[in-house]
């Protein structure tokens, strides 16, 4: 459950300005999801969200995205546990995820600051992650199974 609520989280903060964290226990418990604001308070620090400034002059959460940053043990956890299996068709690799949960794990993968990928795409247990080359896909598919 919790990974399909991190999931979720990382869905709205993506696809919404949200300021407060009562904002998104609102939007979660919406979801369905029955969460209070010291278990989005955890879930927040566990995903190393922050608040960024907004385009309307306030401020809103976000993703930490910096080559830089190494990827939280919790991201790396996430990714782990809703990896059900990997393949790859020249240089898109195919990762099958836990029902709810590719979100979150395209976020994992995003956040581990990879050259070699130029983009996910998540959908609901899968993400197609692009890759320059074959060779690379290769490589890096290598190095996420050993995650």
């Amino acid at each position: 459950m919790k990974v399909k609520r991190q999931s979720k989280i990382v869905e709205l903060i993506r696809d919404n300005d949200i300021e407060t964290q009562d904002q998104l226990v609102e939007m979660l418990n919406a979801e369905g999801f029955n969460v209070t604001q010291a278990t989005v308070s955890r879930d927040l620090r566990e995903l190393r969200l922050t608040k960024v400034a907004s385009e309307n002059g306030g401020q809103k959460y976000a993703l930490l995205r910096s080559d830089d940053v190494q990827v939280s043990e919790r991201l790396a956890r996430v990714f782990r546990d809703g990896v059900i299996s990997m393949d790859f068709a020249q240089n898109i690799i195919v990762i099958k995820t836990l029902n709810g949960t590719a979100m979150a794990v395209a976020a994992a993968l995003d956040s581990m600051g990879n050259s070699e990928v130029m983009g996910t795409i998540a959908g609901d247990d899968t993400i197609f992650c692009v890759v320059k080359t074959e060779q690379k896909a290769i490589k890096l598919m290598e190095r996420l199974k050993m995650q």
